[in-house]
């Protein structure tokens, strides 16, 4: 799952505004899609990890700049706390390069699916971290969500031991953590210093690994590095605009969508269909993360359908 940011100034949501918040969560979800599409497909080129995190980052820049010019302006991104955007920028990266070696390990919708897994540990961890006080329905969703989790991973020793696995966990406990950190910091900081500072991170991060054995990608692999950054830029940005025109609690649904989007990207790249047990697990995970959902928007007592969202 993909850490939505707070937007940058309330806004009044009218039904057509919560419309196009929907299709702007749902093309940012083919985005993202497309994204771990071409990190598998560059793995499989032979491009290394870091190198490969440092290009989706880098040509990030470019539509998060643009934005950031057209909205907010430059001086949004004055911060009196590096030490939350480093924090942030840590565990996020930990979620970014643990989803990256998944995917290349792994059939990409059954990495997909397992990053949805992700609000399950937030909920989980928002209890040492946030101090929150979770009650006997989300934890009940929170334990049927790990059931989905285990049917898709099969846990058995051989495939336990699978990298891909242990890596997708891995990014998606990062995920999680990069959640609770974006509520910690987003008192103070807007939604796209947030993405900015976390966007040079991962370049930063990207290109230290420069002396480690990186390629030298021919003009088609550079190409889709390139495409690769764009469309991780993108996203995040489609992912930031969504929470801007509608609440959160109509948007967040539609990031399951991403699960279609991977399926048709591995079908008609690699002519892979889905295991019948990742989509019974992504269907058990999807339906209690709903639930936590639901049971958070009522917990914050935010109105579900006053605006027309149903």
């Amino acid at each position: 799952m993909n850490a939505a940011l707070p937007p940058t100034a309330p806004t009044v949501r009218p039904a057509a505004r919560v419309g196009l918040g929907i299709i702007l969560r749902v093309c940012a979800m083919a985005c993202m899609a497309g994204l771990f599409g071409l990190v598998k497909v560059a793995s499989e080129r032979g491009v290394p990890i870091f190198e490969i995190l440092f290009f989706r980052n880098a040509f990030a820049f470019i539509p998060i700049a643009i934005y950031i010019h057209r909205t907010t302006g430059f001086g949004v991104l004055r911060t009196s706390r590096p030490g939350g955007h480093a924090a942030r920028a840590l565990v996020g990266l930990t979620g970014m390069i643990g989803g990256f070696v998944a995917v290349s390990h792994l059939p990409l919708t059954e990495a997909t699916a397992l990053s949805f897994s992700a609000p399950l540990f937030m909920t989980a961890l928002s209890v040492p971290l946030l101090r929150e006080t979770v009650g006997p329905h989300r934890w009940a969703a929170v334990a049927v969500g790990f059931v989905g989790v285990l049917i898709m991973i099969r846990p058995d020793p051989a495939n336990l031991a699978n990298i891909g696995v242990i890596f997708a966990m891995i990014g998606a406990v990062g995920s999680a953590l990069a959640m609770i950190t974006i509520r910690q910091i987003s008192v103070t900081e807007p939604g796209p210093r947030i993405v900015f500072y976390f966007t040079v991170a991962g370049a930063v991060a990207g290109l230290a690994s420069l002396p480690f054995g990186w390629v030298m990608p021919d003009a088609g692999t550079f190409a889709l590095l390139a495409l690769m950054g764009l469309l991780g830029g993108v996203g995040q940005l489609l992912l930031t605009e969504a929470i801007r025109v509608a609440p959160v609690a109509v948007v967040a649904p539609f990031d399951y969508t991403q699960l279609i989007w991977a399926s048709l990207f591995a079908f008609l790249v690699w002519g892979e269909l889905p295991r019948a047990l990742t989509l019974v697990g992504a269907g058990v995970v999807a339906a209690s993360g709903l639930y936590i959902l639901y049971r958070e928007t009522i917990r914050r007592g935010e109105p579900l359908g006053k605006d027309g969202s149903g």
